[in-house]
């Protein structure tokens, strides 16, 4: 019995260790759950960050494989995390999906020149929520765009 015990500790154990890990700074609660539900859905792990103080300690605490971004978000300031992950040597390699208004060009102008990986309208990340995810972990564009 103890061994069996062992061998499911074991394989729980890599399955969490496989597991990747995705930083949520999304506090709207239609695409916080829109969100969660996706990255449960593919096995993701993941970590909401609500605060400000959140976003860096989280990331740097979990070595996420990506970071999703509200860039409209009311709790977050989305430029002030942008600028905290450019800071930052280890926090600046990790991919950064971001979504906003598509009218908010400006937005779009800056969260690149921020460093974010993708940005998209906020209908284009829940039509495509999914296969966006699955771009950032692989680094790989989508077959559609």
């Amino acid at each position: 019995m103890t061994t069996h015990s062992h061998q499911t500790d074991k394989t729980d154990q890599i399955d969490k260790k496989d597991q990747k890990t995705i930083l949520v700074g999304v506090t709207d609660i239609f695409f916080y759950t829109k969100v969660r539900d996706a990255l449960i859905a593919k096995g993701y792990k993941f970590e909401r960050a609500r605060t400000q103080q959140d976003i860096a300690e989280k990331a740097s605490a979990n070595n996420p494989a990506a970071f999703i971004l509200n860039m409209n978000d009311e709790t977050l300031n989305a430029f002030q995390a942008l600028e905290t992950f450019a800071a930052d040597a280890q926090l600046k390699t990790i991919p950064i999906l971001a979504f906003a208004n598509h009218e908010e060009v400006d937005t779009f102008n800056r969260a690149r020149a921020l460093g974010v990986t993708k940005i998209v309208s906020r209908n284009e990340f829940s039509a495509r929520l999914n296969e966006l995810i699955e771009e950032m972990i692989s680094g790989q564009p989508s077959a559609v765009s």
